[in-house]
């Protein structure tokens, strides 16, 4: 048995980098820094996905620790990658996309090593953003 969640966003673009994205009642703000040209309004679609990464980490962290009654009091998410701006200039042919993903996670509970493992192993399971990321994902890109 599943159930399912829709998720949907609109998002409108100035004349220059910056996205106004509506997601439900509220409105992120998409930007590229002023050096690129952009009015430094927001952070970068990339700043952007790693937000919705470590935020739905937390989440489902919060989650699982809330089900298990384990005792989490905070944790601290650190997200490093790097991608090519060659290829997103369009000078150098090559992958647009992030080379790849760090993520380190500090937890402030009192858990031993082996439920340490066994709670981070049930995290990338269960968080929809990395699985979203580390899978193969579908996705369909047409003109209106």
């Amino acid at each position: 048995m599943t159930k399912m969640r829709s998720y949907g966003i609109a998002a409108r673009a100035d004349d220059r980098f910056k996205v106004e994205v509506t997601a439900g009642t509220r409105t992120l703000i998409v930007d590229q820094p002023l050096a690129v040209g952009g009015s430094d309004a927001g952070a970068t679609p990339i700043d952007h996905l790693l937000a919705a990464l470590a935020g739905c980490l937390a989440t489902t962290a919060r989650i699982i620790a809330s089900q298990r009654q384990l005792p989490l009091h905070g944790m601290a998410i650190q997200i490093d990658g790097a991608l090519d701006l060659l290829v997103l200039a369009g000078k150098s042919a090559g992958h647009a996309g992030l080379s790849g993903l760090a993520i380190r996670v500090s937890l402030d509970a009192e858990l031993a090593a082996a439920e340490r493992s066994a709670f981070l192993n049930e995290l990338r399971v269960r968080c929809p953003v990395y699985a979203t990321i580390a899978a193969t994902t579908p996705i369909t890109l047409d003109a209106a």
